[in-house]
């Protein structure tokens, strides 16, 4: 986003003050952009945007019923909610299946405690409106019209992308007494020409609704371009509003998991989650299997190492202290006959990523080094495994550093799925799946051995901040889609040559690392205005799965 004017409100010259760039608004972003939020669980992230995964693909929660799918097929789901809205006075009302009742469950109103117009979205698409609703309201328990109604209420919360409120999140059921009940209107286009603001779908919206943190338009379009946030919504770092009850709730709406962070705080813990459905269920099911970025502390050693040699300029990783011995659990060495010159990151299952001028496609001269320390001999946790297979991005360019990214496949173990023996010391790194999850000067870490002066040579590491327009500094050779720069522009801290191939490694809110980049190129090692230059792993995303398959590759979005 590199034009900072807001786009105007319709018929004036003046602008939002809650608008983010009109470059943003004008690529047509909604729910479904997955560079900038979640996929939803029964879908996946590919170039950009959520696709419904196929029947085979559908996550299994524990009881193993698999979710449903978006895209007019019905695949079994959680529970078989019906949703009805009164046509006289547009309550909305739920079918709860429950086996144990003698009408297969309970008919119950919603409550208006957390209605709104995301929730009424979901509603009116449910019944057959494409673009959801109109309005969402709320009328007195004691409405004249509404004396047959049943006698107690549950509260919905919907994000506004489900397809069915047996898709958001169901709770606290109670008697209705003194409660207000939701209504919904579903949506018809206005007669006027005016309007306030104009989602993708089409929906004509008003400026207020617009960057609320509630999904107005029914495809999040309202939400994804703001520069702040109107009535106490959360703003996410890539620029989303998301409500304020989506603080603490533990479901991860920003995608660095700002939301979630103990850095702000809700109390939801009182939320009743007996009628909690498949969103959250499935989300939560699938992020507990999968095991990456984040460390195993238990087995860090807490030994404090002297720097030896006779000046920090010697070091490659310039600016760079001694890691401990198991302290950088991703990252490998990697030795071509024996000679170790390169580095590179551990990304779960049989694969390792690494800059593709490290490597040629002659898989028996390498091997792979696992929790390494000291340079020139191994440690009592060193795994050293063989390599199968070398993927070299097929268009990479030697002269140009383009590209520079390379897929080492591990051999297994005989008699086995697995390439390496379980290892405390070993942990994979995530691999980010969207080039917005960190923005310029986001602190993150580089490691490496490089050639460095004294006895040890162990692994060092730096601290780094991302640095944008790149091209400032080396111009045309600088890809600003498929590279990034980082360290110091004073020169203080920088990676040069012997750390290649080596982890660029960002953490997010809640402390879950991130391969960011892969060390790739550089000029003037060290010096003022010459930053390190990075293979950006997340513009790799697609290619990486293709050959390494889901579960090896990322947290989320699986």
């Amino acid at each position: 986003m590199v034009n900072s004017s807001a786009p105007t409100i319709p018929g004036t010259n003046e602008t939002d003050k809650f608008f983010g760039p009109q470059e943003c608004w004008d690529k047509k972003l909604t729910r479904a952009s997955c560079d900038l939020v979640f996929c939803p669980p029964w879908e996946r992230c590919i170039r950009g945007h959520c696709s419904c995964k196929t029947p085979y693909l559908c996550p299994a929660v524990v009881n193993g019923v698999p979710v449903c799918g978006r895209d007019n097929r019905n695949y079994r789901s959680f529970c078989q909610f019906n949703t009805s809205i009164d046509p006289e006075t547009r309550v909305v009302k739920v079918f709860v299946p429950d086996a144990r009742s003698p009408n297969g469950g309970e008919e119950l109103l919603v409550c208006g405690k957390t209605w709104n117009m995301a929730a009424a979205n979901v509603a009116c698409k449910e019944k057959g409106t494409p673009l959801g609703a109109m309005a969402a309201h709320r009328i007195e328990h004691n409405n004249p019209t509404a004396t047959n109604f049943p006698s107690s209420c549950v509260n919905v919360r919907c994000q506004g992308y489900e397809t069915s409120l047996a898709e958001c999140v169901i709770y606290d059921k109670v008697r209705i007494a003194t409660k207000n009940l939701a209504t919904a209107t579903c949506y018809e286009a206005p007669s006027d020409t005016a309007c306030g603001f104009t989602c993708v779908n089409g929906k004509c919206v008003s400026l207020e609704q617009t960057c609320d943190g509630v999904d107005d338009c029914g495809d999040g379009s309202d939400e994804m371009c703001c520069k702040a946030c109107r009535k106490g919504a959360f703003l996410c770092k890539t620029g989303v509003c998301v409500p304020k009850d989506a603080l603490h709730d533990k479901q991860i709406d920003c995608l660095d998991g700002k939301d979630e962070s103990p850095k702000h705080t809700l109390d939801n813990s009182k939320l009743d989650r007996r009628f909690e459905t498949k969103t959250a269920k499935t989300r939560e099911h699938l992020e507990s299997r999968l095991e990456c970025g984040i460390p195993n502390m238990d087995i860090v050693d807490d030994e404090v190492f002297e720097e030896r040699g006779r000046s920090s300029r010697t070091k490659r990783v310039v600016g760079g202290i001694p890691s401990k011995p198991t302290q950088i659990q991703w990252q490998i060495a990697l030795g071509d006959k024996g000679k170790i010159d390169c580095g590179g990151a551990y990304i779960g299952g049989c694969w390792v990523l690494t800059a593709a001028h490290c490597v040629r496609p002659n898989p028996s001269a390498f091997m792979v080094y696992f929790s390494m320390w000291k340079k020139s001999s191994a440690q009592g946790t060193t795994d050293i495994v063989l390599v199968k297979n070398i993927q070299i991005h097929p268009k990479y360019n030697a002269s140009s550093y383009e590209n520079d990214i390379a897929l080492v496949q591990l051999e297994k173990l005989p008699f086995s799925d697995k390439c390496l023996e379980d290892n405390p010391a070993v942990r994979a790194v995530c691999v980010p799946w969207s080039t917005e999850l960190f923005r310029t000067n986001h602190t993150c870490s580089i490691s490496g051995w490089g050639r460095t002066a004294g006895i040890s040579r162990v692994l060092l590491w730096a601290n780094v901040s991302l640095i944008d327009n790149c091209g400032n500094f080396y111009g045309h050779r600088f890809n600003k889609d498929s590279m990034l720069c980082a360290g110091d522009l004073e020169g203080k801290v920088d990676s040069c040559q012997g750390d290649d191939g080596g982890p660029l490694v960002c953490e997010d809110e809640l402390g879950v690392s991130y391969l960011w980049g892969i060390v790739s190129w550089g000029e003037k090692c060290g010096q003022p205005g010459f930053p390190g230059v990075y293979t950006q792993v997340a513009h790799y995303f697609e290619w990486i799965r293709l050959h390494t398959g889901w579960p090896a590759v990322t947290k989320f979005n699986s």
